[in-house]
């Protein structure tokens, strides 16, 4: 009997041993694991993913980047409503508990310990928990990473609110669908802001953190809505949270949920591409996921007046030429019915408002389409009128082919749709603010879905007769102007080797002596070709990289007369607003300023402006003040600044008075660096408001405006059509050709391809805008000249030509005056001259 209580002792004492070391074991691990936790307070300063926003000048939506959605919101910003949906499906007892639910935990340890870990089972993951396992620790099932995970959220609980918690947990969790966060799932399922949910859609939402991807409300709606209406909604009901009417009213709504892409207000696809490349160089490759707001120089209604512009003038180039065969064919199943056919075309894109459809039947002269929704359309009569071919000569059964919906159907009528092509042919079109560089609008391509290179940066192509307006530039600071005379005749040019060049002019024929205002307005090629051999090929190139282009760019013989340098068409537009703005090179640039997450401003532009009335540098070429010539800006390739000087003008050297002071809280404007000798932008403009008047652009003149000039430009075999040109505050290029550089087809001059869609755009543009006429510079004066550019006594203008001239070119027009001129036999024909040229 003695021996019983003796064994009960040394039983309490071994039990006592064992509970001490494991206490003791159980501290020290308690200890390590603790020394390895984070440091919670981070949580508080933490930075959530979030996509960067691109956005037009008015704040309108132009793109979305990034690889997660994601709207953090303050706890304050979610609904009771919506918060007690995530409290019943996720942890209750959240307010109440320390971080842990005790009895959930040993379920879980439970289950693991069944499973040997290999498993992953349910169970006692608190809100908290979940929390702690999403910012710091990884996926894995073990009893080690189960256990950090309780004392991390138990930390978690001493050191953060529950308010902060759970607000984290809502922002942080993963929702499907690229979705995080409860405020970007309730857009994408929805479509809606959090206080606009329903009782249903709150609950549903709540459910899919659970199951995110096989179990989210569009992968697999029945999952969802068995979670919905057998846990959540009962579980509300049950904790008080609604009343069980309510829950019962929810549970009868249908599952409704659909993706909901963020609304895209400013169509400029192109530009939203330009703008996350130069926020990658700018900010680095993070910078997508940063939550920057970046607003762009975009205006919303001409970028839309500019992709109208483009798709409808390459619609117009490409009926001239016929309708071809359609692009490819797919092959349909024996028996497949509409919604099956309409699957066939789930891989290719619309494009320029085009739809895809598939032809089933082209009988009874009626072609008869699948769309890719399983939409039937017959297409007859005026919907293929365009093609004068008959619908069974179109296309055959399978055959792929395109539609297009009319504008201006009835909100009450059906929507009437016409058969159309992709155009063979591309376009580019660029505008910018003349005197700051601003991009206003660009469209790089037909579709930025069929094809995503941006040929408004980056296609180098021939600008052809539209380079000539540099080339004159040129020429006038070396003392021509344009009464100057220059001959317009046959000329061949041999090089040592023995081989011959020949231009010719577009025309075939020649017109003899001309003045150079009308060589610019007829666009004659011979007297460009004279007018660079007699200034010099060297001379010329250091002048018009003044404009901006890479003089390595300009080739080093006289074809570069005749434009065959490849230019980019914002190359070409940033060159012509030295003619707009008088005679100043400004910087393209899109970004306008970046903001972070918190709205704090983190880059601001102060472009570098044109102010003709402003001090300005003496020479040109050389930088009013600091602001570069030269390089790459927000990702323009600009070229380098290192051209030589041309020579300047006594004029130029004139200076005016500094602008007004800046406000005190905005720095002062910096000047643009001069580009060309004003006097000469004025002439060179003056000549191009001509060529809309009386030459290759009197098109133009339907915009009933006295501002506008510019130049057309065609190269060899019209593989590129260009036109540029200036109206109001702004600048445009816009080319025209193909990607493979075959021919656009039989006479399609820039005149013809281009300057319709240059039109269609400014219309637009300058609707509303002011004339803009300057007043010749300083040190220009009044002549008048007859048809021989040759002075004529009076100056009244009587009987013979005004021209405005520099001052210091008068005394040689007054020196050749008095003397004979040679006579001209005008039946003769000119004949060809040689020269030699090494």
């Amino acid at each position: 009997m003695l021996h019983f209580p003796r064994l009960v002792r040394w039983l309490l004492l071994a039990a006592f041993l064992i509970c001490l070391i494991g206490a003791g074991v159980v501290g020290a691990m308690v200890y390590a694991v603790n020394a390895r936790l984070p440091d919670v307070q981070a949580l508080r300063t933490i930075e959530l993913q979030e996509p960067m926003y691109v956005y037009a000048r008015d704040g309108r939506l132009i793109g979305l980047f990034g690889e997660m959605r994601r709207y953090p919101v303050r706890i304050q910003q979610v609904p009771l409503r919506v918060r007690q949906a995530f409290l019943a499906a996720e942890d209750a007892n959240f307010y109440e508990h320390g971080g842990v639910d005790p009895s959930g935990i040993a379920r879980a340890v439970w289950l693991l310990a069944k499973t040997g870990g290999q498993e992953r089972v349910a169970g006692g993951s608190t809100i908290t928990q979940q929390v702690a396992k999403q910012f710091f620790l990884s996926s894995e099932y073990s009893f080690r990473r189960k256990f950090a995970e309780m004392l991390l959220a138990m930390k978690m609980e001493r050191e953060l609110s529950k308010d902060e918690i759970f607000e984290l947990y809502l922002n942080k969790s993963f929702f499907g669908n690229r979705a995080y966060g409860v405020a970007a799932a309730a857009e994408y399922y929805y479509g809606k802001t959090l206080d606009q949910l329903s009782l249903d859609e709150a609950a549903t939402l709540a459910g899919i953190p659970k199951f995110p991807s096989s179990g989210n409300p569009i992968s697999n709606p029945e999952r969802a809505r068995l979670r919905r209406d057998n846990y959540i909604l009962p579980r509300m009901a049950e904790l008080g949270f609604v009343s069980r009417a309510e829950a019962e009213a929810a549970r009868q709504v249908p599952m409704h949920a659909a993706p909901h892409e963020p609304k895209v207000e400013v169509y400029a696809p192109y530009v939203a591409e330009m703008v996350r490349q130069q926020m990658v160089d700018r900010f680095g490759g993070d910078v997508l996921n940063k939550g920057y707001r970046v607003t762009t120089t975009i205006d919303p209604v001409l970028q839309a007046a500019a992709d109208r512009a483009v798709v409808d003038g390459l619609r117009v180039y490409d009926r001239r030429h016929g309708w071809r065969k359609p692009e490819q064919s797919v092959q349909i199943p024996a028996g497949a019915d509409p919604r099956a056919i309409g699957q066939l075309l789930r891989a290719i894109p619309a494009q320029g408002g085009l739809l895809p459809a598939v032809v089933v039947d082209n009988g009874g002269g009626v072609l008869r389409v699948v769309l890719a929704d399983g939409r039937e359309l017959a297409l007859a009569g005026s919907a293929l009128a365009w093609t004068g071919k008959p619908a069974a000569a179109l296309a055959q059964r399978g055959d792929v082919v395109r539609v297009r919906r009319l504008p201006g159907d009835k909100p009450d009528a059906p929507p009437q749709w016409e058969l159309d092509q992709i155009p063979r042919a591309q376009a580019a079109l660029v505008s910018l603010d003349a005197d700051t560089g601003a991009l206003r609008a660009l469209v790089g391509g037909y579709s930025f879905a069929g094809n995503k290179f941006n040929r408004a940066t980056q296609a180098r192509r021939q600008p052809g007769s539209s380079f000539k307006p540099f080339l004159y530039a040129a020429a006038f600071e070396r003392g021509f102007n344009p009464a100057s005379i220059v001959l317009d005749a046959p000329v061949v040019f041999k090089d040592r080797k023995g081989h011959e060049w020949r231009p010719q002019n577009d025309t075939g024929n020649f017109a003899g002596p001309m003045r150079i205002r009308e060589a610019l307005v007829q666009s004659r090629n011979l007297v460009s070709v004279r007018l660079l051999d007699a200034i010099g090929v060297d001379y010329a190139r250091r002048y018009i990289s003044h404009f901006g282009f890479d003089e390595a760019s300009l080739p080093p013989n006289l074809s570069m007369s005749l434009g065959t340098a490849s230019l980019t068409p914002l190359s070409v537009a940033r060159g012509y607003t030295a003619f707009a703005n008088g005679g100043f090179l400004v910087t393209p640039w899109v970004i306008d300023s970046v903001r972070d997450r918190d709205g704090k401003v983190v880059f601001q532009e102060h472009p570098a402006i044109a102010c003709p009335t402003c001090q300005t540098a003496a020479v040109p070429g050389q930088p009013a003040t600091t602001a570069s010539v030269g390089g790459k800006v927000d990702g323009f390739d600009l070229g380098p600044a290192g051209a030589a000087p041309a020579p300047a003008s006594p004029a130029a050297q004139t200076a005016s008075p500094a602008p007004a002071p800046a406000p005190a809280d905005q720095p002062a404007p910096s000047l643009a660096p001069r580009a060309i000798d004003p006097r000469v932008a004025w002439q060179l403009a003056s000549m191009m408001r001509d060529v809309v008047k009386r030459g290759t652009a009197t098109a133009a003149r339907v915009l009933n405006r006295d501002d506008i000039g510019g130049k057309t430009g065609s190269t060899n075999e019209h593989r590129d059509a260009w036109f540029s040109g200036f109206g109001g505050p702004y600048v445009t290029t816009v080319w025209v050709g193909r990607d493979d550089f075959q021919s656009l087809g039989y006479r399609e001059y820039g005149g013809k391809a281009a300057l319709p869609i240059w039109i269609s755009y400014m219309q637009v543009a300058l609707k509303d805008q002011p004339l803009r006429l300057p007043d010749p510079p300083a040190g220009m004066v009044k002549v008048v000249v007859g048809a021989n550019g040759r002075l004529l006594p009076g100056g009244d203008g009587d009987g013979g030509i005004v021209e405005w001239i520099k001052a210091e070119d008068l005394q040689r027009m007054q020196e050749e005056a008095l003397t004979e001129p040679e006579p001209q036999d005008s039946q003769q024909a000119p004949a060809e001259q040689a020269f030699d040229i090494f």
